[in-house]
């Protein structure tokens, strides 16, 4: 076997499940079982995870642009 082929027969790290802490299962991955990465997808699609994000001002946009500027 070829280092290529050895990279592509290698299998994800068992790591513990994000919901849950079981270990890992490759079918699944990161996931331990389909309800566990349902309940995930499900956690994303209601709104229960969200990317923090923060406002800007007109000005402040302004002064962030000048500032860009300037180097």
């Amino acid at each position: 076997m070829t280092d290529s082929e050895d990279k592509k027969t290698a299998q994800r790290p068992v790591r513990p499940c994000p919901q849950c802490g079981k270990l890992s299962l490759e079918a699944f991955y990161p996931f331990c079982s389909k309800r566990c990465a349902d309940v995930d997808l499900n956690r994303w699609l209601s709104g229960s995870y969200s990317v923090p994000v923060v406002e800007l001002e007109p000005e402040d946009l302004e002064e962030l642009a000048r500032r860009q500027e300037e180097g």
